[in-house]
């Protein structure tokens, strides 16, 4: 990476809307180990968000060549938000790469809730179909920001790419969220074949799932067998029949926490009075 873009960043304030421009220009132009190595030498307090889908495995796998190089354990720890309705496959996966590469993996679950049991006795079944802006408040969003403020988290890599078009086709591949989170997408610019034949070249653990024609892998509930008239849409089998196509972890965060906590309250009223039906004569 040239000299020029070596730069003293400790937050995202740090970085101006010119000097981001600057440095998207000059990182497009760097393939994804080098976007990387510079990632790992300028980025503060950087981790890997990642489901372990096909681009988060091949970053993960490009990080650990980077690492081996340097002499280094895995520079890069991993984050998984275990949402408590991955396909066990999923699950496996994590566990396969935790012990194949070596690296630190950082579990986080719904706040107070270790199986879908308890998730459901405190937010009820489905929550994804009576309200699915809480559900990816409380299974991405809300233990995404408890990571990060545990963690003292100030950079993460992503596994999103234009290819994958929805919220994605113009993406950067650095950027600032409304937090000041700096987001690292060091193979926007890849698409799904590039991905894959990296996968398959370096013999990259994958989800048992893609050899059954899945592309794009999330809860079980929201993953559909890809149907054969996907095209070439990669999240074609995501939130089939929705216009969704983000589960809210690349969305406004303030946004999100203030519909969750509106949801919440509006709940809260309608259980008080249920239990004191009075409530509404009262102030009637």
């Amino acid at each position: 990476m040239p000299s020029s873009t070596q730069i003293r960043i400790q937050s995202g304030s740090d970085i101006s809307p010119e000097t981001l421009k600057y440095l998207n220009e000059r990182l497009a132009t760097q393939s994804p180990r080098e976007i990387l190595e510079w990632a790992i030498d300028n980025l503060p307090n950087l981790y890997q968000t990642t489901a372990f889908g096909l681009t988060g495995l091949a970053t993960v796998d490009i990080i650990n060549k980077i690492s081996i190089d340097r002499n280094q354990d895995h520079i890069v720890p991993l984050i998984f938000l275990d949402t408590l309705y991955h396909f066990k496959e999923t699950i496996d996966l994590a566990k396969k790469c935790q012990d194949n590469y070596q690296v630190p993996l950082k579990i986080y679950k719904p706040i107070d809730c270790t199986n879908t049991a308890q998730f459901e006795r405190e937010h009820g079944n489905k929550l994804w179909e009576t309200d699915d802006d809480m559900y990816d408040y409380l299974v991405k969003v809300e233990p995404a920001r408890r990571a990060y403020d545990e963690l003292k988290v100030k950079s993460v890599i992503t596994g999103r790419r234009r290819s994958q078009k929805g919220d994605r086709e113009a993406i950067p591949i650095l950027e600032i969220d409304g937090t000041g989170l700096i987001k690292l997408n060091p193979l926007a610019y890849w698409d799904y074949q590039q991905v894959w034949t990296y996968i398959r070249a370096n013999e990259v653990p994958y989800n048992a799932l893609v050899d059954q024609g899945y592309r794009s892998i999330g809860d079980w509930h929201s993953t559909k067998a890809p149907s054969s008239n996907g095209g070439s849409d990669e999240r074609s089998g995501r939130w089939e029949g929705t216009q969704k196509t983000e589960c809210g972890m690349h969305k406004d965060y303030f946004k999100m926490r203030a519909a969750f906590v509106a949801a919440k309250q509006k709940k809260q009223q309608q259980q008080k009075q249920q239990i004191n039906p009075s409530v509404i004569t009262a102030s009637s």
